[in-house]
């Protein structure tokens, strides 16, 4: 039997990639592309008000409900809002960050720092979360520290939700951009400056233009993770983010959590459809 499959296999390369794709391919298929499907498919269900039970019928009501409801419309722009204001934090506290590790420090500052960001990623989410619920209380170091100073932390809310979200993400930027920035040849940025370039004109016609797809990819990671989180808005606000209302309604109304659910995937899709009209693919 052995012998067989290694004649079917011989001299056939496709066949071979085929094969070793075949057990990957089918589970993001089944598992990934088709538990999408279902869930666009129960978007356009209904729950009977009285009975509770799922009404399997093409309907728009939960679609319209999101477009016409006020409160629904909040939620969405909070949390894309958000989505974004991490994204650009963790973007420009990455760029610097990476830009050192790949063209500024040693061999071994370079593995200290890598480890230094890989570092967080090693301890529990809800430790993270929960620590810095902690320093955002009243009793916390933030006011602590402040305290002196006259002031006081942001506490619970939008803004601590920036905050403790910009903190976790930020790995998952700086290591994108830190592998595109170390594509980048030295000789181009030495040629910048032989040419009489400024700083900040090699950073912008030269740089910021080669990493700018590394930027988009990290982007991607920050910008999904925040529109799909639940727990850190519950831990650190009492406002609603797309992620709670999911949450809360995935047992009494299985739909409409399926139709909200698919607005973070056509925030996605459109993004990404933005950033290949920007040209932030051709590089890769």
């Amino acid at each position: 039997m052995s012998r067989r499959l290694a004649n079917l296999f011989h001299g056939r390369p496709h066949l071979q990639v085929g094969a070793l794709l075949a057990g990957p391919i089918g589970w993001l298929v089944i598992g990934y592309l088709g538990s999408l499907l279902v869930l666009l498919i129960a978007a356009f269900w209904t729950v009977d008000p009285l009975s509770g039970e799922v009404i399997r019928g093409l309907s728009f009501e939960n679609i319209e409900t999101l477009v016409n409801e006020p409160v629904y419309r909040t939620i969405i722009g909070r949390t894309v809002l958000i989505a974004a204001l991490v994204t650009v934090t963790d973007a420009v506290l990455a760029f610097p960050i990476a830009f050192y590790m790949a063209k500024v420090a040693s061999r071994r500052g370079k593995a200290v720092l890598v480890v230094a960001v890989l570092l967080p990623l090693w301890s529990s989410y809800l430790v993270k979360v929960y620590s810095w619920r902690t320093m955002l209380g009243a009793g916390g170091v933030i006011n602590w520290a402040l305290a002196p100073l006259g002031l006081h932390g942001p506490g619970f809310g939008n803004t601590a939700v920036w905050l403790v979200m910009s903190y976790l993400w930020l790995p998952y930027m700086i290591l994108p951009i830190y592998a595109g920035l170390e594509r980048i040849p030295g000789s181009l940025i030495s040629a910048s400056e032989d040419l009489g370039a400024s700083p900040f004109t090699t950073f912008r016609r030269v740089i910021l233009p080669l990493a700018f797809p590394a930027v988009v990819a990290g982007s991607i990671f920050t910008f999904a993770l925040t529109l799909g989180d639940y727990i850190t808005p519950r831990l650190v606000s009492n406002n609603q983010f797309i992620g709670n209302v999911i949450f809360n309604n995935i047992s009494n109304n299985l739909p409409f959590a399926s139709a909200l659910a698919l607005v973070p995937i056509v925030v996605m899709v459109a993004y990404l459809l933005v950033a290949r009209r920007l040209g932030a693919f051709e590089h890769i």
